[in-house]
């Protein structure tokens, strides 16, 4: 029995353009022609292999024709469907203060004093920096900005970060939607 290699997320296909078959693909990489740079993606299963020829970049995707997709209705089908690759295939972050969203996923969150806090569920970017989504041990969601004053500790190979969020105000109901897996680079801010 073979294991099934870990996936990482690198774009989606988020809308058909034209009527000949062509997609546009947002990447969800560091860098937009990120999301071939490490071989051809599969669907999330790994059983749909897509061979893509990037065309040009628009609006912030890239158009984008898939092999087999000839038509509009072809193109149509796969709107929404996310583009990933194995996890080995990533080279290493660049530095210790760099990280794949990916590797965060699942961290343990504690408190400065090592209390639990919860566990890391998603990442998200909306433009303003990138938000953590952490699961407390109650099941409530919070959200803590990833910056070095809300995280000043991030331990990928031991598992954990270390939290200091600020106190929480606002309504809960308008926090961010967060972003499954995805193999975009990020850096915690100042």
């Amino acid at each position: 029995m073979t294991d099934k290699p870990e996936l990482v997320c690198v774009g989606e296909i988020s809308a058909t353009h034209g009527v000949r078959g062509l997609v546009r693909i947002r990447p969800f990489t560091e860098e937009p022609d990120g999301v071939l740079a490490y071989g051809s993606p599969t669907d999330a299963t790994g059983s749909r292999r897509f061979d893509i020829d990037l065309k040009s970049w628009s609006k912030g995707a890239w158009i984008a024709s898939i092999e087999g997709v000839g038509d509009r209705t072809a193109a149509e089908k796969l709107r929404g469907t996310r583009l990933w690759v194995p996890r080995d295939r990533l080279p290493p972050p660049d530095d210790d203060d760099s990280f794949y969203y990916h590797d965060l996923i699942g961290l343990s969150a504690l408190l400065p004093d090592r209390s639990p806090f919860g566990r890391v569920r998603g990442i998200a970017n909306h433009g303003a920096g990138d938000v953590l989504e952490i699961e407390k041990p109650d099941g409530e969601t919070v959200f803590v900005l990833f910056t070095r004053q809300s995280v000043p500790q991030v331990d990928v190979p031991g598992g954990l970060i270390v939290v200091d969020p600020p106190p929480m105000t606002g309504d809960e109901d308008s926090a961010p939607d967060t972003a499954e897996s995805s193999a975009m680079s990020g850096e915690r801010q100042g």
